[in-house]
């Protein structure tokens, strides 16, 4: 990759957004759908991501909580407990995350039903899954490949997964007969 010291912010930025039009575009068009059924079918769920992914996990477990969902984030001391009628929904960009495995053998245990999300749906942890969100994006198991994005390790796959939950929440809006006015009902007044 080329020096990128004396690059302009809007020259990298304009870099970066290629990137993330390109994953887009390789994005299949009902990649969401079988995520959407399993959040409209699950009594509660459980999130999962560690690192960066994490934090995109986060702010999904909280659009989903705006939407009135029994959403809980692995780790959290108030997390209940998984089982039948639940699902669990595990982040592995780069197709392994031994603790990810750990979490899904629980859940498996316990009857609840599992999602992952992955740029490697040919991974070993999205391998046991039910539902498996692809989004093709570069993660820290293929950054040094050429055609690499300018982004560092897994940025596009974290940027992209944030902005494809946002899509993934404007469907269940829909279908859940939310609005932006009852979502904003749900927002926390203690900050």
């Amino acid at each position: 990759m080329a020096d990128i010291a004396g690059e302009s912010l809007p020259n990298l930025a304009a870099q970066a957004l290629g990137d993330l039009a390109r994953v887009f575009d390789r994005v299949a068009p009902n990649a969401a759908e079988a995520l959407i059924e399993a959040i409209v079918a699950a009594k509660r769920i459980a999130i999962y991501g560690a690192g960066r992914e994490g934090l995109q996990m986060d702010g999904f477990a909280m659009r989903l909580f705006h939407l009135g969902r029994d959403v809980h984030v692995v780790g959290d001391m108030t997390t209940p407990p998984i089982g039948p009628g639940d699902l669990l929904i595990v982040s592995a960009g780069p197709g392994a995350s031994n603790i990810g495995d750990v979490l899904i053998s629980v859940a498996k245990q316990a009857g609840a039903k599992i999602a992952v999300v992955t740029a490697q749906p040919g991974g070993r942890t999205p391998a046991p899954a039910d539902v498996v969100f692809h989004i093709p994006a570069q993660t820290m198991a293929d950054d040094r490949v050429g055609g690499a994005s300018i982004l560092p390790m897994g940025s596009l796959f974290e940027t992209a997964q944030m902005i494809l939950f946002e899509m993934v929440i404007l469907r269940l809006r829909a279908r859940l007969g939310e609005t932006a006015e009852s979502m904003r009902a749900r927002h926390t007044n203690l900050e």
